[in-house]
């Protein structure tokens, strides 16, 4: 895939697994950052809040019983007359799961494509740029009724079985009937696999997240895991289109919808406004960041704009 192609928003009603598998290019360019140090036991190439033999040169202490003699600075203990050890910095691996929601609420779009296609380019520049950082990549992909989940592993594999989930998931759209309560059922699965130390990547368009429930597991996974919030939306959420007589459906019945009225576009805007601020404020009292995606925008450019701001 041409840097030219990925310069451009998503599009499409529908993801292909061949396009997802392109992304892979375009996210050599993207390097995911860690707002805190790793929490994994496994080594790695992250540091972590771990001190013990490694590369990185941390500090010099007193010596202390169990320490490895070894690690002794001479120098150190004979300028100062009692023992002294070299403390490093040691690497750790982080494990990194990219939860992808495929409701039926992410089946809508206006302009150039639906938000679970969005979902679907955030979720595969996320495994391909994780895997070319050396991270072990899972992956849980849900939507309405089901989910299915994929361990964390280093290899292109796991990355593509992840893909073809996100694709399979992606073609049984549309789904109607939805719960959002499904919000809180995928959370509740999240924390069963998510290992403390793992970096998480929700995408989701977070319908459903005023429910008390998943404000609870949110909680419980931000207190051993790090967590990035991405939420999809479409410009037609944010703003009805111009005054007008529109044909509507939810996937089972049509109807009109009249735009003309400006009290109706303005409490329809000022709702939406009240709905991203409610879910802005809540993720960050968790110390979660939240990234909101359009379909209008490019998800590579939205991610390399992210990840830059976060290394300066």
């Amino acid at each position: 895939m041409r840097l030219a192609e990925v310069s451009d928003p998503a599009t499409g009603a529908y993801v292909a697994l061949e396009t997802l598998i392109g992304l892979r290019f375009p996210a050599t360019q993207l390097q995911l950052t860690r707002r805190n140090r790793a929490l994994s036991a496994l080594a790695g190439p992250n540091k972590a809040n771990f001190r013990g033999r490694g590369i990185d040169f941390e500090e010099v202490r007193s010596y202390q019983p169990g320490d490895d003699i070894r690690t002794i600075d001479w120098r150190v203990t004979a300028r100062t007359g009692s023992a002294h050890t070299k403390v490093f910095r040691e690497e750790r691996e982080r494990p990194v799961l990219v939860v992808v929601d495929q409701r039926g609420s992410q089946f809508f779009g206006s302009q150039y494509c639906f938000k679970s296609v969005l979902a679907a380019h955030l979720a595969g520049l996320l495994a391909w740029s994780a895997l070319g950082n050396g991270d072990r990549v899972g992956g849980l992909v849900f939507n309405d009724s089901r989910h299915r989940e994929v361990r964390p592993r280093r290899s292109r594999k796991t990355v593509l079985t992840i893909l073809s989930q996100i694709e399979a998931f992606n073609r049984r759209l549309p789904i109607t009937g939805g719960d959002a309560s499904s919000l809180a059922g995928m959370l509740d699965t999240l924390r069963r696999i998510a290992r403390p130390g793992t970096s998480i990547y929700l995408v989701s368009d977070f319908y459903g997240a005023e429910d008390p429930a998943v404000r609870e597991h949110l909680f419980r996974l931000a207190q051993h895991s790090e967590i990035t919030a991405l939420a999809c939306s479409d410009p037609l959420e944010t703003a009805l289109p111009p005054p007008g007589r529109y044909a509507i459906t939810d996937g089972r019945q049509r109807s009109e919808l009249l735009t003309s009225d400006r009290r109706l576009r303005q409490q329809y805007r000022e709702e939406q406004e009240t709905r991203m601020s409610a879910l802005g404020t809540d993720l960050q009292r968790l110390g979660i960041p939240l990234l909101r995606a359009s379909t209008a925008e490019s998800p590579f450019l939205l991610l390399q704009r992210y990840f830059g701001e976060q290394r300066r």
